[in-house]
């Protein structure tokens, strides 16, 4: 009898490091699941992942009725070949804005433009027209080298205004996006509107050794308390 309670104690202290351990193990799962849902959603079309894609943090925290949101995200292209995003769209947005991609290099000129031969005449000055202003459109042109990440919405890339929104948005709610690609086809992404960087406030340090010499002291005065206690008080009669 007492052989078969110890073996069902011993049992008992084996299985309980390996529950502890599974239960760990599904912890730490959860956690990195939720860490990879702060930094946005991630999908694959073709040789085509996108990553962390979301819409910028908004100053006042809320994107009202009719502004533009920017969209963010990383495109990577784990292919061969090169690729195009050709298309931005969305139900909740009436188009995109592409902003901070090189322009094209302007066209040498064959030969020096011809010179006045009359004399004192004086060659004509013309005006460099402006730039018109980008209109959203649901095309684009951003290149996806081959073996290569194209960063939307970072200090080297293109960047994407989503214009017009059709409602009102604020952290921890997402639209629908579907991004075309000329290879990889067309995929329809949730894109979450991120949180603000949180800047966590420094607290003051907490100093042990005050703490243990204000615990001596307390000691000490509760020791003094008790004597007097027991000896009536100092001037008093026992």
């Amino acid at each position: 009898m007492n052989r078969a309670l110890r073996a069902a104690t011993m049992g008992v202290l084996l299985l309980n490091p390996v529950a502890l351990t599974a239960c760990s193990a599904g912890q730490v799962s959860q956690t990195a699941t939720q860490e990879g849902d702060e930094l946005g959603a991630e999908t694959e079309v073709g040789d085509i992942t996108l990553r962390q894609i979301q819409l910028a943090y908004p100053d006042d925290g809320l994107y009202e009725t009719g502004e533009d949101a920017e969209l963010q995200l990383v495109i990577v292209n784990a292919g061969t070949e090169p690729d195009t995003l050709v298309g931005i769209e969305g139900e909740a947005f009436d188009g995109v804005v592409v902003s901070g991609q090189a322009a094209p290099s302007p066209t040498v000129p064959d030969s020096p433009p011809a010179t006045p031969t009359t004399p004192g005449a004086t060659p004509e000055t013309t005006t460099p027209s402006p730039s018109p202003t980008p209109t959203a459109g649901t095309q684009v042109d951003i290149p996806i080298p081959p073996r290569s990440s194209v960063f939307l919405g970072g200090s080297d890339g293109p960047t994407v205004e989503l214009a017009d929104l059709s409602e009102e948005l604020t952290t921890g709610e997402s639209i629908e996006v579907t991004l075309t690609f000329a290879e990889a086809g067309e995929v329809t992404v949730p894109a979450l509107v991120s949180a603000p960087d949180r800047v966590l406030p420094r607290e003051d340090v907490f100093d042990f050794h005050e703490e243990e010499e204000g615990g001596e002291e307390s000691a000490e005065d509760l020791a003094l308390e008790d004597e007097s206690e027991a000896g009536g008080g100092p001037g008093e009669p026992n």
